[in-house]
């Protein structure tokens, strides 16, 4: 599923993004070089969870289409599997 890969990696660089952006303007305010754990990636999954709504907007619909696709697919097989069960 390529559209699968393409929106999780566009979801895993979005985050990673915001993480660094998120560390640098931390390391800037406070003049050091190390930076805590736990806020910044609280920080950052909140703000790439926000901007994906946005961002990421056309590889999700692409995704979802394909997922539904997938799913009618399915549906349509079991069908006619169900359907020649019951004739025999």
């Amino acid at each position: 599923m390529k559209e699968f890969a393409i929106y999780t990696v566009a979801r895993l660089g979005l985050f990673v993004a915001s993480y660094a952006v998120i560390s640098g303007i931390y390391m800037l305010v406070t003049g050091t070089d190390s930076v805590p754990l736990i806020w910044p990636l609280l920080l950052a999954a909140i703000v790439s969870a926000v901007a994906s709504l946005y961002l990421l907007k056309g590889p999700r619909t692409r995704f979802a289409a394909r997922v539904e696709q997938r799913a009618a697919t399915m549906t349509r097989r079991f069908e006619e599997a169900r359907a020649k069960e019951d004739q025999d």
